[in-house]
């Protein structure tokens, strides 16, 4: 084992909530940081390209490319749970959508026992970090490292799209992340210029230089150090080589909701039973750990287009495709610049909902699944997401081998709440995509197809085909319930100098897309931290 050096802090993980952590705890050089990655640098090219997403998802030099347990409630289907394995994590290989969730979330955060996440609270937060290419105004910020920008271009589908859900009495919103999050419109995307901007490159390119920041990639964290009631330490292998350091302050793991509670397990602390099973000797008996896994499920809708404007057809006609390749090279414009979801929308699936419970991301092309090829027809996709699911799963160690994949189980459809909110989902994108606006470029549904009509067929699909939106979280729940296992801010409960700064810390999933709360939360985080350096830094002098 060969030591590595002494540091402050040690971050593991360089993902959208460790990024973060490295800018904000190095800022002023006050304190020696390390910054752990168990994947490479973010050279792949197609990182940088907005649809590049597409590429990402079947790339292991990029990507964990986990599976979850065979679903019970999906026909027994192993789902795909990409997660980044890059500077950047998942914000290098995620759809871009920036969405920050509903106020409500929030303010159920803090009823839940996590005093100071209210949205009055974290709301500073999400516009601190923002770079809104629309300028500041009282829901956002304009001078934060993480750019925020409108689609390059509108697209006739998406105009039709939005104007249909008008038809079917939706309102227009132009912006989710403002004072209504109901309604259709365009996505906001982390991207400036056609370019993606990561959190490795929002946050950790202008500052790798300082003297006081470590950048350590390809470093496969093994476990904690722990000794006598503290996290002292961390170690990790590279290459053939076995290493260690030594914080002085504390380590926090902003690993993910799949990697936080891996590490936590795989170093003694987690749930007795589920640690004895698994071969590891337990230190801290914390049953939270790697339990509550919520997820987003998302069921899509296919429909063939009556007029060849999809990405389909651009992509199947070798002259279009070269052309677009230039029109990215020379002016960042065209297709490639999309994001996973170039239009969408928040709405209710029952008029007694207190706020939208669906999702819905429309986008100018279709395939079988994620990752496949396009299909040869001209084809557009609606997908369906239930923003709050109540069923909820784990993620657990299977043995001490740091190197195997955990057992993923988000328990997919696990309540008939979830079943019945995803069958009203796929109703509702039909409503839509019916609507007049729509009518004009739609042959026919192909998936699931006219034929599938009945609420018992239409679950049947939902089983069938539906597939994750990639935002595990609430593993290492925050909160005062009784197996919480970090406090309010965010000190894991059993141990001192030890952190959890990711979406493994959600009590419960934000309604929409994760990066956003992610960098939010590791904001927060960062002032919590130096607060109280600052603090025990001023109590020591009074001594």
């Amino acid at each position: 084992m060969r030591e590595f050096g002494d540091f402050d802090f040690i971050i593991v993980g360089a993902g959208s909530a460790g990024c973060v952590l490295a800018n904000r705890l190095s800022a002023g050089g006050a304190h020696k940081v390390l910054l752990l990655e168990a994947g490479g640098a973010d050279t792949n090219i197609w990182i940088h390209i907005p649809l590049g997403y597409g590429k990402l998802f079947a790339d292991p030099s990029v990507n964990w490319m986990f599976e979850t347990t065979p679903q019970r409630e999906l026909h027994g289907r192993k789902i795909m749970q990409p997660r980044g394995k890059v500077l950047g994590g998942s914000s290098s290989i995620n759809g871009l959508v920036y969405i920050r969730g509903q106020k409500e979330d929030f303010d159920a955060w803090r009823a839940q026992g996590a005093l100071g996440w209210g949205f009055d609270d974290v709301l500073p937060y999400f516009k601190k970090a923002e770079d809104q290419a629309r300028g500041a105004n009282a829901y956002h910020g304009d001078d934060g490292p993480l750019p925020v920008s409108d689609q390059r271009e509108p697209h006739p589908l998406c105009d039709a799209f939005i104007a249909a859900a008008q038809e079917c009495g939706y309102p227009a919103n132009d912006d989710f992340n403002a004072a209504v999050q109901e309604g259709a419109g365009y996505y906001q995307t982390t991207s400036r210029k056609g370019v993606r901007v990561s959190a490795a490159v929002a946050y950790l390119n202008p500052i790798k230089s300082r003297r006081n920041l470590h950048i350590e990639t390809k470093a496969h964290v093994t476990k904690l150090v722990i000794r006598d009631g503290a996290v002292t330490g961390i170690e990790w292998r590279a290459g053939d080589e076995n290493f260690f350091a030594n914080a002085g302050a504390e380590v926090i793991l902003a690993a993910g909701a799949i990697g936080s509670p891996q590490i936590l397990e795989l170093s003694g602390v987690g749930d007795g039973e589920h640690l004895r099973r698994a071969g590891v000797e337990t230190l801290v008996d914390a049953p939270g750990v790697g339990a509550h896994l919520q997820d987003h499920l998302q069921v899509r809708v296919v429909c063939r287009a009556a007029k060849p404007v999809t990405f389909n057809d651009d992509m199947n006609n070798p002259l279009r495709t070269a052309w677009i390749g230039l029109l990215y090279l020379a002016q960042r414009k065209g297709p490639l610049t999309v994001s996973a979801g170039y239009a969408g929308g928040f709405f209710r699936t029952t008029p007694t909902a207190p706020s939208p419970d669906i999702q819905v991301h429309f986008i100018n092309y279709s395939t079988t699944k994620m990752g496949d090829k396009l299909h040869r027809f001209s084809g557009f996709t609606a997908s369906s997401c239930q923003l709050r699911p109540q069923s909820r799963g784990e993620c657990h160690i299977v043995s001490p081998d740091p190197y195997a994949a955990p057992a993923i189980d988000p328990n997919y459809l696990g309540c008939d709440l979830d079943r019945r909110t995803n069958v009203a989902g796929i109703k509702l994108l039909r409503e839509i995509l019916h609507a007049p606006s729509l009518a004009p470029f739609v042959e026919r549904e192909a998936e699931p197809g006219e034929g599938v009509r009945s609420d018992e067929d239409i679950l049947d699909y939902c089983r069938a085909r539906g597939a994750s939106l990639y935002h595990p979280t609430c593993t290492a729940r925050m909160g005062d319930f009784p197996d919480a296992v970090v406090d309010s801010r965010l000190r894991v409960r059993g141990l001192r100098k030890l952190r959890v700064v990711d979406g493994s810390i959600m009590p419960s999933v934000v309604s929409g897309n994760s990066h956003a709360a992610i960098v939010m939360i590791a904001e927060k985080a960062s002032d919590m931290i130096l607060e109280e350096v600052k603090n025990a830094g001023e109590a020591e002098v009074r001594k």
